[in-house]
């Protein structure tokens, strides 16, 4: 039962959005406007629906003065689902249906924050919260069927391409710069989809892309030597056909899981892009190199809940990872604008946290933060913005993030 003293209103607000990364701030000096659910228009006749077949949903919080032309669209995370069964489980939460979908706050949430302190460059702008709901970062068009005779619904692409339509009805199409942005398995989905957004703009529009945590990497083995991770991004990619927004030029010579990861996925964008990613990144160690699969022995497991838990020899593992992302970005180095910033820190999506975008404790490369460097590279306040930390544990401003 809850307190007696404490309002009805705020309990409301601590409950909305548990599940997805923009959550209720309780502190600093802005108030607590919880942004609504705009639900797609005509999503049914579209075939733009969630994994249950519910219209999918977005938020959007109006800019004001010199931002009020000026766009943020953000693509949401979740992970993905590669069976009928786990999709269709997934249909009983925010990442399958919009019937659990919350109003949100924005304040607080690093890039979407409206305090211009923490956000200088963005504060004032349109802000889009695209909420996922597919399982395949806004990417399949296919269905299946759940064993208990129900329709799951893989319509990713379509939700993208209807989302979007509508946005610009609501005065995106307008926009005078645009950032298209997107965290985890909604970073993948801007990398897969920055050149069909930017194409949907004139060419004097600023239109520029920002994948965070996103630089999925294909290790080739796990801790116990199986290619696990490719194997369920192959199951992802046949089970909600993902093919259409594979580049053309990767799927004549290569296989189509293959096409789907970043290292791929980026040879062939022309839209300018900003990569953000921990070398060491968080999900990726626990998920990709030592999943559960893999039954990691029990020092493994202290390790992968805590980077400062690991031995000399394992560090050496993780550093091998490290050394695949940095190899695997060298094409950005041809690419004069576009950005990256690559820290050393045991984390994973850095943008919509106000202590690691911009905070006196935010994690530093060059002594500039997360939003400092995004900003100078968007407004061209700086030449070749590409910061690579150290190995770790030499970065000491990572010391400062909780522990993912």
């Amino acid at each position: 039962m809850a307190p007696s003293n404490v309002p009805a209103a705020l309990l409301l607000l601590l409950l909305l959005a548990s599940s997805g990364p923009l959550r209720p701030t309780l502190s600093g000096a802005a108030p607590l406007e919880p942004v609504a659910v705009s639900l797609l228009a005509g999503a049914q006749e579209k075939g733009a629906v969630c994994l249950d077949g519910t219209p999918p949903g977005y938020h959007l919080q109006r800019g004001s003065g010199d931002g009020s032309g000026s766009w943020l669209v953000h693509l949401e995370g979740g992970g993905w689902c590669s069976t009928v069964k786990d999709c269709s489980g997934r249909r009983m939460s925010v990442l399958g249906s919009s019937n659990f979908m919350k109003p949100l706050q924005f304040t607080g949430h690093g890039i979407f924050d409206s305090d211009e302190i923490y956000n200088p460059d963005f504060y004032n702008w349109n802000k889009v919260y695209v909420r996922y709901c597919d399982g395949a970062s806004f990417a399949g068009d296919a269905e299946g069927q759940a064993q208990d005779g129900t329709t799951v619904y893989f319509r990713g692409l379509r939700i993208y391409e209807a989302v979007i339509g509508e946005l610009m009805e609501k005065g995106l199409a307008n926009a005078t710069q645009v950032l298209f942005t997107g965290c985890s398995a909604g970073g993948l989905a801007t990398i897969l989809h920055c050149d069909d957004f930017s194409a949907r703009f004139p060419q004097q529009v600023s239109v520029k892309c920002f994948a965070d945590a996103g630089f999925f990497l294909d290790v080739r083995k796990d801790i116990s030597g199986e290619r696990s991770f490719w194997s369920f991004y192959n199951r992802v990619v046949q089970l909600q056909n993902v093919r259409q927004v594979l580049h053309k030029d990767c799927l004549a010579n290569k296989d189509p899981t293959e096409c789907f990861f970043p290292t791929e996925l980026i040879k062939s964008i022309r839209t300018p892009m900003f990569i953000l990613n921990s070398a060491y990144d968080s999900w990726q160690i626990q998920n990709v190199l030592l999943p559960t699969s893999s039954s990691p022995e029990k020092s493994w497991l202290s390790c992968k809940d805590n980077i400062g838990n690991c031995n000399s020899t394992q560090i050496k593992v993780l550093d091998e990872i490290r050394n695949t992302m940095i190899n695997d970005l060298k094409v950005i180095n041809d690419k004069a604008d576009w950005g990256m910033f690559i820290d050393s820190c045991f984390t994973h999506c850095q943008t919509l946290f106000r202590i690691s975008w911009s905070s006196p404790t935010s994690p530093r490369l060059g002594n500039k933060n997360i939003a400092k460097v995004v900003g100078d590279w968007y407004f061209g306040r700086s030449q070749g913005v590409k910061e690579i930390d150290c190995e770790y544990p030499c970065n000491p401003t990572c010391n400062s993030l909780p522990p993912p």
